[in-house]
């Protein structure tokens, strides 16, 4: 009767607020939709209303004065502050395990695109963590790991033993097919889990339509949204609603909800939950806590923004619990302290010459390596970017210091960026363009239209060459994670890691790195299985101190924009032997195609210096066609590299890539032969795995060409595994290509 009273009471007072804002913005909006927006002002488009459930005290919604109050409240919010027109805000947030929506189920919206979000959240016997981004327009992926408390991984498994409460992987997707308009709500297809186990899976389809402040949303889905659970995969990926469409629409329901957000710094939310707990016998939860149904089907929820990139959910929900669901947001590739570089200024006297006075500039600016050279009324400058994340920048950096130098005898400029020496990319203008350009005479646009650059040269001028940078080095904290072994779910090495590299010619480097790791939990109830090439890294990862490298590289670039690389020594932390590759840009940058291949035998546990002799296999050898098709127009990339991997499986591995701001998102999946395995672990298994490379100038408030990458994928398999190489020649010409510089144009000019 307790529960019933609370259920009355809340759906008395959601009725109540529907009237009063329907009666309050008919007069403003008649349409009630986007429309709204139009006398509004803008809202700042970091913001994001997160989508928590929280149980409200019955005392606050006693008697009409709250009534008032409330009414009083959604007529200021009216006047202060609505949601952008044609935007899924402020009705983004989260839904328990991740994915946006209310509580436990979707709805339509997705996350402004580049937004990035982590979270974790309980409602008993379920916690949840989880990751989710919109890398693309209308589509959103979410990751999460569900955790079913006091319910013990394979008790009876001694090798299980320290692992604690089962947990569960996986992957979700989302894409808007409709955009909401006046009339017709935004559709939605959601993917939950097609892979694996597929304990939480469903494949559903929603709509959802905002009548602001409110967004109403009706779904229907199979699996764990439906009557019955869907099956294992295991390595397979299977969604019944285009393989079985009829199935589908026999085994799914419906389910739907209300979200009131009267402001962006809250919100209030129901939901018709249709999960049949006790007939998802797939789940681990389901004997121990759910024999009988539920004592509700409906979930309330408040969902509070403190700040512009938290959110905080307090829900109740089947009728007998609380949940907790707390949740951050971020634009990715914003960076957190803002980016600035002061710009050179020459300090008088200036009694230097011309090619005193750049090379002082550029050195100062953070350049390396430079060269000027002035032929009659001809500049040739040759410098190394050391600093700059853009090569646009970097050009933009050197023009500015010479308009600023006003050399008026000067007609024609020459600035090529190498690389140890390695010509990457040329601009040939004149000064005259560059007075033009930075006296707002002429558009950046024109200015380049006007300009050459090129990337074919691959021969220095010869001059002389000041600042000389024959050692490069690096120091960055190092935070590694190994999740799910059976010993434990979360493992970890926390330290530090250093590099150094003496280059005394040019594309030539002698490369050591160290890396101390004092926090380190590193430990695996698994054997090395029947090819072991990195299911047996375990005794590796368990050193405190590691020899990362100790090797020598060389790359080349020839005519034609051919380049090479070749390098020996010890490779990484398991191999040493050599390595080689060759790659070319076709197309001005929009693919590039190149061979690969190592030959490598394992090292030793416990010598640094010495190489396994009771291994079982004595040369590991690979060999690799790699090709990669650049999408600049959607800063995208597919990457396919075919061959021969290092346990011998012979297939290919395909790897996605997304450039969001400097922030590359990227994530991998393959296809071998693996009958080449004796073992369970490895047969008819698929690497997969996601990662994410994030460039340090987003936290140190100047510009830097540092990146820090992190990766996520199984660490105790053997199948399409490759050795780690300290360059590859791909991510070496990165965005040094016509396309990309075009691409990147408006870097210049700031």
């Amino acid at each position: 009767m307790f529960h019933l009273r609370i259920y009355k009471r809340f759906l008395l007072i959601l009725f109540n607020l529907l009237l009063l804002s329907l009666s309050t913005h008919l007069p403003y909006s008649p349409y009630l939709t986007h429309s709204t927006v139009s006398t509004a002002p803008p809202r700042s488009t970091h913001s994001t209303v997160s989508t928590a459930s929280t149980a409200l005290p019955h005392s606050t919604y006693s008697t009409h004065s709250t009534t008032l109050r409330l009414t009083a409240s959604t007529e200021a919010h009216a006047a202060d502050w609505a949601p952008p027109a044609k935007s899924d805000e402020p009705f983004t947030g989260p839904a328990n395990w991740g994915g946006t929506g209310l509580m436990e189920t979707p709805t339509a919206r997705i996350m402004n695109e580049n937004r990035f979000r982590f979270g974790a959240g309980q409602v008993d016997p379920y916690r949840y963590y989880y990751i989710g981004l919109s890398p693309l327009k209308r589509f959103e992926i979410s990751g999460r790991v569900t955790e079913v408390i006091g319910v013990t991984a394979s008790p009876d498994n001694p090798a299980w033993r320290g692992y604690g409460n089962t947990k569960d992987k996986a992957i979700d997707f989302k894409y808007k097919l409709i955009e909401e308009d006046k009339y017709a709500p935004a559709l939605s297809i959601g993917i939950m889990d097609p892979h694996g186990t597929r304990l939480y899976s469903s494949q559903y389809i929603v709509a959802s339509k905002q009548i602001y402040p409110f967004d109403f949303t009706l779904g229907f889905g199979n699996g764990r949204f439906g009557k019955v659970p869907l099956p294992s995969q295991d390595e397979g990926f299977k969604i019944e609603m285009f393989s079985d469409t009829k199935q589908w629409l026999k085994d799914s329901q419906f389910f739907g909800g209300i979200q009131f957000s009267p402001s962006k710094w809250f919100s209030l939310m129901v939901e018709y939950n249709p999960i049949k707990y006790e007939k998802q016998t797939r789940d681990p939860a389901q004997k121990k806590y759910f024999q009988n149904p539920p004592p509700s089907q409906f979930n309330y929820g408040l969902r509070l923004k403190p700040f512009e990139w938290t959110d905080i959910d307090v829900t109740y929900q089947r009728g007998n619990q609380f949940g907790m669901n707390l949740s951050m947001a971020f634009d990715i590739g914003n960076p957190l302290i803002p980016i600035f570089d002061k710009p050179y200024v020459e300090k008088p006297p200036k009694k230097k010459s011309l090619n005193e006075r750049i090379v002082e500039a550029l050195h100062e600016s953070g350049f390396s390596n430079i060269g000027v050279r002035l032929n009659n009324n001809e500049l040739w400058i040759e410098a190394q970017n050391d600093k700059y994340f853009y090569t646009t920048r970097a050009f933009g950096i050197i023009i500015k210091i010479l308009y600023d130098l006003k050399p008026i005898y000067i007609e024609k400029v020459n600035i090529a960026l190498h690389d140890n020496g390695i010509p990457i990319v040329r601009l040939s203008t004149t000064f005259l363009d560059i007075h033009e350009l930075y006296n707002e005479k002429m558009t950046l646009r024109e200015f380049l239209s006007l300009s050459d650059i090129r990337t074919d040269s691959n021969k220095s001028q010869g001059m002389e060459i000041h600042h000389k940078k024959l050692f490069k080095y690096a120091l960055k904290p190092e935070f590694k994670t190994f999740l799910n072994d059976p010993s434990g779910f979360f493992k970890y090495r926390a330290g530090v890691s250093g590099w150094t590299s003496f280059n005394p010619w040019p594309g030539g480097s002698f490369i050591l790195e160290l890396e101390t790791y004092p926090l380190n939990t590193v430990s695996t109830s698994n054997t090395p299985l029947s090819r072991p090439v990195r299911s047996d890294i375990v005794p590796y990862l368990k050193q405190d101190v590691v020899l990362g490298q100790l090797m020598y590289q060389q790359i080349m670039k020839f005519d034609r924009e051919y380049y090479g690389k070749l390098a020996g020594g010890i490779l990484e932390t398991e191999y040493a032997g050599i390595d080689g590759e060759v790659a070319k840009p076709f197309l001005n940058g929009r693919l590039f195609v190149g061979l690969s291949g190592s030959v490598v035998k394992k090292r030793s546990v416990d010598e640094p210096f010495q190489l396994k002799k009771d291994d079982w296999k004595e040369y590991y050898n690979t060999c690799f066609l790699n090709t990669r098709l650049n999408i600049p127009e959607l800063e995208t990339s597919i990457e396919v590299k075919t061959g021969q991997f290092l346990a011998g499986d012979k297939g290919a591995r395909l790897t996605f890539t997304k450039f969001i701001k400097g922030v590359t998102l990227y994530a991998w999946y393959s296809f071998t032969d693996t009958s080449i395995f004796s073992d369970s672990s490895n047969r008819g298994y698929n690497d997969k795995g996601i990662g994410v490379r994030i460039p340090m100038r987003l936290f140190e408030g100047t510009d830097s060409k540092t990146a820090y990458n992190y990766s996520v994928s199984p660490w105790t398999r053997d199948v399409a595994q490759d050795i780690d190489h300290f360059t590859n020649l791909f991510d070496y010409l990165g965005r040094d290509t016509k396309i990309y510089l075009d691409k990147d144009r408006g870097h210049l000019y700031k």
